[in-house]
């Protein structure tokens, strides 16, 4: 529920939270909920926000607090609404969101029925939830947070302010078989780890293996979505997105800023260049230059300047 502080915040409090915003509008006029822009709404307490691509919907908007790029002209606002001007209206919700409506996060607590090895270096501000096991060996950072139901196997490192979703499974061991003389497939064991940098976020039910040797390497706040797979050896290089049911094949090298769309697979020991885009679904048969695009199947370039 709502705080009631939060409440009675009003539009004069949103506008001083965002540096160097403007307003068109009541600054007394009260905002206590956050809704997608919608031109059937009728709640003059909502707060919504509007992108550039979308300003043509904004003058059928009759009620609430809008966020709106500066570059808007008065002949697109109606005078039943209030108007807070900023340079990225989204990033601006995002900001107000955080600062006004999301819930204080509950003190750090390791739950009663999470299973944690004696061995495991854990920092008192660690968050664990129930039923999660991590094994032996393992290193958790300051201010990490970890669900329900995830599994943490043993001498995975995880730096500070991470946060994983539940139902995951960090450090398993990849799939890696080589045929026996007999013509049986025999496993090779992983005897490496899983590191993950500072300020990676995991969503839920993602797979990321132990390497063969050495370690999978997670950069520096790297995003990854809900049901994503990452095999054995895969490097993930700082400020990279894959979104969901992305596989990346072992011992990839991923760059930086590399965004890796849903459903897209990649062939293993590629190497994914910074800046470049994979696109949805996309098949990738070989390496990708940076700053590049590749879709479709088999995955084709599309150069970009």
């Amino acid at each position: 529920m709502m705080s009631e502080s939060r409440i009675k915040l009003t539009v004069q409090d949103i506008v001083n939270s965002l540096d160097g915003a403007a307003l068109w509008g009541d600054k007394k006029a009260c905002c206590n909920k956050v809704v997608r822009l919608d031109v059937n709404n009728k709640d003059h307490h909502a707060l919504l926000w509007c992108s550039l691509k979308n300003i043509d919907s904004l003058k059928g908007v009759h009620a609430g607090t809008i966020l709106v790029d500066k570059g808007i002209s008065k002949q697109m606002t109606n005078t039943h609404c209030n108007y807070i001007l900023v340079d990225n209206p989204r990033a601006a919700f995002k900001h107000v969101i955080s600062k006004f409506f999301i819930p204080l996060p509950l003190p750090a607590a390791i739950s009663k029925y999470a299973v944690v090895d004696p061995s495991v270096n854990i920092d008192d501000s660690v968050t664990i939830g129930h039923f999660t096991t991590i094994e032996k060996n393992c290193i958790i950072g300051k201010n990490v947070r970890i669900g329900n139901n995830t599994v943490i196997l043993e001498n995975t490192i995880i730096e500070d302010n991470v946060a994983i979703g539940s139902n995951c499974t960090i450090g398993g061991v990849g799939f890696g078989y080589e045929k026996s003389a007999t013509g049986e497939y025999d496993l090779i064991h992983h005897i490496g780890n899983v590191i993950l940098g500072r300020n990676v976020e995991i969503g839920n039910n993602t797979c990321i293996d132990r390497a063969v040797l050495g370690s999978t390497l997670i950069g520096e706040n790297v995003k990854i979505d809900n049901l994503v797979h990452i095999a054995h050896g895969v490097e993930v290089k700082k400020n990279s997105l894959i979104i969901a049911n992305a596989m990346i094949a072992g011992s990839c090298s991923i760059g930086e800023n590399v965004w890796i769309a849903p459903s897209s697979a990649i062939k293993n020991k590629l190497k994914i260049n910074d800046n470049s885009l994979v696109g949805i679904g996309a098949v990738v048969l070989n390496d990708i230059e940076s700053n590049d695009t590749v879709v479709g199947n088999p995955g084709r370039s599309i150069k970009r300047k």
